[in-house]
């Protein structure tokens, strides 16, 4: 097997466009949900009505995944993500035009609102495109030999956009205000919209030209439920997200269980976020193809394990420990099942695969901070994460045991494969 090169993927121009159009979008995208709910609290001071833009946007995104993947399959990649990108934009710019002066002088709160709430809900539609969209145009990028690193790649780009999207919406708030951040928000949707251009064409690889809505979507999940491999790796990033996380109840513990106030607040988001983006990273130079299942099952376990540790401290700085621990596995995890889906899904069915795959995540992220929100207000908030981590834990030695082909999965053939083939 060649040597690793770390920056395999960086050395395709058309991949490094691709990184600076996806970091525009989500740090974009990421600022404009904090800002959002942060104008949405301002004006009605209601905690439901930040429940509601959760739903806004989740209910469309779940929905529209299985109809968008099918979509996606049967079209041009790269034209289909600049027309995703353009209407983001309009929606960018929507909500700009919302927390205007001259909006909010002259329209009610409430006329407000539900301007913000259906450009929300057209958001969610939009990002059930945008998902299988990005996982089957990085296929077309670059070479299945090096599937792994962009992978990595991606996923690191992701999270320090999110991360830092996240910092930059509350800083920008409290400098220039809800409106002009916005304004800065669509001028970063302008830039990827023209960066994008840099990628050429690529061609469609699913000519079943006649397959019904139906019959696609049954195609698509049908492989995505037969192929024990992948579903194994969805149910464990579904799982641990869904149970386990706790990133929507970090402020109980800050304020009611460590004692550490605001200032400890963005120590607990900044601890397991850094471990995530240093891992991510990390794996550039550490590739994870050999042993692939166990490190992924192993990586789980120790996720989990972690947040049973954060949920019984009392003490900010072993909290702080576990929850950068936490990042780092969860870190492993994303980058191990991002490249199992990109090796193991054929080149026609990205598409579909790539919207199970966002229904899965997707849906657990929103579930997961409903799901957390629920067993704080039960069984509390420590209590709650130690169940969350249990379940994980319970999860990954049942999938350890049953499922034999994800245990012993080892990638390193199928690159050698792709290495020997020059693809």
């Amino acid at each position: 097997m060649a040597k690793n090169d770390p920056y395999a993927a960086l050395r395709i121009k058309e991949f490094n466009i691709f990184l600076l159009v996806r970091f525009a979008l989500v740090f974009g995208w990421s600022m404009q949900f904090i800002v959002i709910e942060w104008q949405v609290y301002a004006l009605t001071n209601d905690k439901l009505s930040l429940g509601i833009i959760g739903l806004c946007e989740f209910l469309p995104a779940f929905l529209f995944a299985p109809f968008a993947g099918h979509i996606v399959d049967k079209k041009e990649k790269r034209n289909l993500f600049t027309l995703c990108i353009a209407l983001f934009s309009l929606i960018s710019f929507g909500l700009f035009w919302l927390t205007s002066e001259a909006i909010e002088s002259s329209w009610t709160v409430n006329y407000i609102l539900y301007g913000i709430y259906s450009l929300v809900f057209f958001g969610g539609v939009l990002r059930a495109f945008f998902g299988p969209t990005i996982f089957s145009l990085i296929a077309l990028i670059v070479p299945k030999k090096i599937y792994p690193n962009a992978a990595t790649w991606s996923s690191s780009t992701w999270k320090g956009a999110n991360v830092f999207g996240a910092l930059c919406g509350g800083f920008l708030i409290a400098w220039i205000g809800v409106h002009y951040t916005l304004g800065i928000i669509f001028s970063l949707v302008m830039l990827a919209l023209i960066l994008v251009f840099g990628i050429n064409k690529k061609p469609v690889l699913n000519k079943k030209t006649n397959e019904s809505v139906m019959d696609s979507l049954k195609v698509g999940l049908r492989f995505v439920f037969n192929d024990k491999v992948i579903l194994g790796a969805l149910t464990l990033d579904m799982i641990a997200v869904l149970f386990g996380g706790a990133v929507a109840i970090f402020a109980v513990f800050a304020k009611d269980v460590l004692d550490a106030g605001p200032r400890g607040f963005g120590f607990l988001n900044a601890a397991l976020s850094s471990g995530s983006i240093i891992t991510m990273v990390a794996t550039t130079y550490l590739p994870i193809t050999k042993n692939t299942g166990k490190k992924l099952l192993i990586s789980v376990f120790g996720f989990g394990i972690c947040m049973i540790i954060f949920g019984a401290s009392k003490l900010l700085w072993l909290s702080l420990v576990a929850l950068f621990l936490s990042g780092v596995f969860d870190g492993v995890s994303m980058v191990i099942r991002q490249t199992i889906l990109q090796l193991k899904t054929p080149d026609d069915m990205r598409g579909r695969v790539g919207a199970v795959n966002s229904m899965f995540v997707g849906s657990s992220n929103e579930l997961g901070a409903l799901e957390s929100g629920v067993a704080a207000k039960l069984f509390g908030a420590p209590l709650a994460v130690i169940l969350g981590g249990t379940v994980t834990l319970i999860t990954v030695t049942t999938m350890h045991f049953k499922n034999k082909s994800l245990r012993e999965l080892d990638l390193t053939k199928d690159i050698e494969e792709h290495e020997k083939d020059g693809v």
